[in-house]
């Protein structure tokens, strides 16, 4: 299948019109994981000599070193290719839901032109990395994803905007308060969920913990320097719960008024040692070499209309998400696990997440 994909490109340019090659980013992530030139260069697709050359022209239009070769140490990172390459990967964090949005649109009109129409399934739903996944998966049935918070996507559901809309309830008290809020968007005669996944949320910490941080009481004390969600989404309403909680005030947090977008963009921000620690899903966390301190437990569920479940499209993305294919992939994510997937229940089952 022919698909758009839209990526974020950034570069940097000198009066000569000499612009940074995105392939280098490639290769200092190859560095960074590998700590060797040789994998790091079979990463980028491309040969040692000229990683070296990469490397070097790059070095000489900077004037500083992008990495440390040592001998028989391998290779690493100086501190001005850390930098680029969290720059490149805090770019993508922030921007890649919203591309991948617009990419979904642009995709549904395309295909439907090459291919003539074929079943769409439209789902709104709050971003997290085991939806991002599902596209992969849905063979023969366009996915037309739109990333929003957990309150718009219900009130898409209810306008007829959408026919699965993605959220997610922590389990415990603060959840049974999250869902007396969602309570008035949910229509008990005419929705139902349609189980999801389980995932674990949580402080993304630096790496070694050097700031000594064992909870949410640590983040009010101190110069301890945190990054938060947006107001709207749902992980903000979980942190602010968890605070709520244990008695903590928010204007406490040193940070707690600057926001990110995305679990990978909190993840990204702590990881470039612009904060000390921030909120979100284990996955984002390792994913960028983060230690993780695990806070809450959350269901991510999915809500559609009762009479939309005997429908072609809804009985083939059910029968995708308790798939094998699927649900390994699932489980390859740190702090997922799978909660009867694809089974439906009553909107009522809520109250007792």
């Amino acid at each position: 299948m022919k698909r758009i994909k839209i990526t974020p490109a950034w570069y940097f340019s000198d009066e000569a019109g000499n612009q940074l090659d995105p392939q280098l980013f490639v290769l200092l992530e190859g560095v960074h994981l590998h700590g060797k030139l040789t994998e790091a260069a079979k990463m980028a697709g491309i040969s040692y000599r000229h990683a070296w050359n990469l490397l070097g022209k790059w070095q000489e239009f900077f004037g500083i070193g992008l990495v440390e070769l040592q001998r028989g140490r391998g290779a690493r990172l100086a501190p001005l290719g850390e930098k680029l390459l969290w720059a490149e990967q805090r770019v993508i964090a922030r921007l890649g839901p919203q591309l991948e949005s617009l990419g979904s649109e642009l995709n549904l009109e395309i295909q439907q032109t090459l291919e003539g129409v074929r079943p769409v399934l439209r789902m709104h739903a709050s971003h997290g990395y085991a939806v991002e996944l599902l596209p992969q998966y849905l063979d023969g049935l366009h996915l037309d994803l739109q990333y929003c918070s957990p309150r718009e996507a219900l009130v898409a559901l209810n306008r007829g905007a959408c026919d699965l809309a993605g959220f997610h309830l922590p389990q415990g008290p603060v959840g049974q308060r999250l869902v007396a809020d969602y309570r008035p968007l949910l229509k008990p005669r005419s929705h139902r969920v349609l189980r999801f996944i389980t995932r674990r949320q949580g402080l993304m910490i630096a790496a070694g913990n050097p700031c000594g941080i064992h909870g949410l009481k640590d983040l009010t004390q101190g110069e301890t320097r945190f990054i938060n969600r947006q107001l709207a989404s749902g992980t903000r309403a979980l942190l602010d719960g968890l605070l709520q909680a244990e008695g903590l005030s928010s204007r406490r947090i040193r940070g707690y008024e600057i926001e990110e977008y995305t679990h990978s963009a909190v993840a990204a921000y702590v990881a470039a040692g612009m904060a000390d620690a921030g909120f979100g899903v284990e996955a984002a966390a390792r994913r960028f070499g983060l230690d993780f301190l695990p806070l809450a437990d959350e269901d991510y569920l999915l809500l559609c209309h009762h009479r939309s479940l005997s429908e072609p499209r809804l009985l083939r993305f059910r029968e995708m998400i308790a798939g094998q294919a699927f649900q390994e992939a699932v489980l390859k994510l740190p702090g997922y696990s799978l909660d009867r997937c694809g089974e439906v229940e009553d909107t009522e089952a809520l109250v007792t997440v």
